[in-house]
């Protein structure tokens, strides 16, 4: 066995190095003859509680009970753990594991392998770890790598961070970097732009500047300050971005604000309101409620169930109105199909159909097809075929060209 230097409680001891192990007891204050202050332990330390060094330290592990305070730089080797207390580290700590009961906080930059603390943990420098886990909240001044960060209750990064995983709990605030994997039980705030992978929230959302990423679920409210490239954003509550948005599908169930144009390379399904100030261009549009956009593209087709609003116009392959739905601005489609009730303004299509009691004011394709009870404000024009169901107004005769007009 090594050797063993033992100090009693309330007692004050100089050293340089230990060979071998050191034993302290409660409230023993260890001070360095060396300069600068370092006492070396080539062995295991341990505390029985609230004792402090006052310098720097390194040693093989370190093992308390109670609270340990270093006023310094702390180098392990192995492993620091404090049982029932917590460690104060004014400088530097480095260890491959730390297993810290209540609290633990760092002047300067963490770096460890495992880190574990059942409290609270607070760094004031840069932290690089592989896995963290904290029961309460942390707190880290400088940039933070990690390959997965496990938090109780919250989190606040005030640097850049470079994570695989983080797992929150309750709420997260970041300043912004790269983080793969998100899933955070309350809210989560990137307060500069953010690259990541899959966003998981239960309750809010918000990214700031051009951020860039996967999959975003939100149970709540989505907000993206900037601009935002995404896979998919499926949302409960609100999407706003005050930006461009591309994506491939977009799905919320409340409403959509985005100040910009919106591309997506799969669907636009909107289950309340969305709002786009500039263009939507998608495969297919999908919305229950109310759209509204200067213009409006889809490759394939634009399902409405309650009302859309273009400037420039609706244009798709197929376009359906629902059942007492309204469109306020030109449908341009290869077919058209107005349900029951349905309002529209202008038509230009191939095949047109308008159901029992639909609306519109003019009218222009190939083969139109107005079935009983319709009513047509303005002029029907076909080139093909015409067909009208009983009790159908129309406004002017309906003329059969050779060409439509271009409208």
């Amino acid at each position: 066995m090594g050797n063993r230097t033992s100090v009693p409680s309330r007692s004050t001891i100089v050293l340089d190095k230990v060979d071998g192990d050191l034993e302290l007891g409660r409230n023993v204050t260890v001070k360095a003859s060396a300069s600068p202050p370092l006492v070396s332990v080539s062995g295991i330390i341990h505390c029985e509680g609230h004792d402090v060094f006052d310098c720097s330290v390194s040693a093989e592990s370190l093992e308390a009970e109670e609270n340990v305070a270093v006023n310094g730089n702390f180098a392990v080797k192995d492993k620091v753990e404090v049982e029932d207390g917590g460690l104060n580290v004014a400088g530097d700590l480095t260890a491959r594991d730390v297993d810290v009961d209540d609290r633990l906080q760092v002047g300067n930059n963490l770096s460890a392998e495992d880190v574990e603390v059942g409290g609270s943990l607070r760094v004031d420098g840069n932290v690089k770890v592989e896995d963290l886990d904290v029961g309460g909240t942390f707190e880290a001044a400088g940039d933070v790598s990690a390959d997965r960060i496990d938090v109780g209750g919250s989190v606040r990064m005030r640097s850049n961070c470079h994570i695989h995983n983080l797992d929150v709990g309750g709420t997260a605030t970041v300043a912004g970097g790269k983080i793969d994997e998100i899933d955070v039980g309350g809210t989560f705030e990137s307060e500069k732009p953010l690259e990541f992978e899959n966003i998981d929230v239960g309750g809010a959302v918000r990214l700031a500047g051009k951020s860039k990423g996967g999959d975003v679920d939100v149970g709540g409210s989505f907000k993206v300050d900037g601009d935002l490239d995404f896979e998919r954003i499926d949302v409960g509550g609100t999407v706003d971005i005050g930006g461009q948005a591309q994506g491939s599908r977009l799905e919320v169930g409340g409403s959509v604000s985005i100040q910009g144009s919106l591309k997506l390379s799969e669907t636009l399904e909107v289950g309340g309101r969305a709002n786009v100030n500039e263009e939507i261009t998608a495969r297919a549009v999908e919305v229950g409620g109310r759209i509204s956009a200067r213009k409006i593209v889809a490759e394939e087709q634009v399902e409405i169930g309650g009302s859309i609003k273009t400037d420039d116009g609706v244009n798709a392959r197929l376009v359906e109105v629902g059942k007492d739905a309204e469109v306020y601005g030109t449908i341009r489609a290869e077919r058209v199909i107005i349900e029951k009730r349905g309002r529209v303004e202008n038509i230009h299509g191939g095949e047109i159909l308008l159901r029992t009691g639909a609306c519109a004011n003019n009218i222009y394709g190939r083969r139109i097809t107005i079935e009983s009870h319709c009513e047509v404000s303005g002029e029907v024009q076909y080139t093909e075929d015409l067909k009208l169901g009983h009790e159908v107004s129309i406004a002017k005769q309906p003329q059969k060209v050779i060409n439509l007009p271009n409208v």
